[in-house]
């Protein structure tokens, strides 16, 4: 199997990445925590492999820290999700920040799995915090496949040291 090769988005993954959010997310915004993000403007990693785009991440610098906004990996299992946080983890260095954060939802076990194997631990957990989005973003579900209610967010963080 051959390796996988993240790069910077270009122009020519706008449409994929609108794509894949409106499949995986129900829309092409993310709405966390009140703030609005549409991923196809912002700053984003692309993992490929045999020029097949594999998935990506979107991400926001600001004062210091680094916010990731959205991580898709079209496969898990195959390390993706490493590589692309390792590579937003390394541009939020470059740009001296000193932490990266995140949010994820109860029902996202495997999200919050990862995420804590990765280096992240939980900050706060904010009780009934999607109800507010789903004023804003009505078609996120109140419920998961397998039946778990999508209600709190998890606050994540983790230290960058250089």
């Amino acid at each position: 199997m051959s390796s996988i090769n993240i790069r910077k988005r270009s122009p020519r993954d706008t449409a994929w990445i609108q794509t894949l959010m409106l499949e995986s997310w129900g829309s092409d915004v993310v709405v966390l925590q009140r703030r609005l993000y549409y991923p196809v403007e912002l700053p984003a990693f692309i993992a490929e492999q045999n020029k097949e785009r594999m998935g990506f991440v979107t991400y926001v610098l600001e004062d210091g820290t680094c916010e990731i906004i959205s991580l898709n990996s079209l496969q898990p299992g195959l390390g993706i999700g490493t590589l692309l946080l390792d590579a937003v983890k390394k541009i939020a260095l470059k740009n001296n920040c000193t932490e990266m954060k995140l949010f994820t939802t109860n029902d996202n076990t495997t999200a919050l799995r990862f995420y804590q194997k990765y280096g992240f631990y939980l900050e706060e957990l904010i009780k009934n915090g999607v109800a507010s989005d789903r004023t804003i973003k009505p078609e996120i579900p109140l419920k998961t496949d397998n039946g778990i209610p999508i209600r709190d967010y998890l606050f994540l963080k983790m230290r960058l040291e250089t």
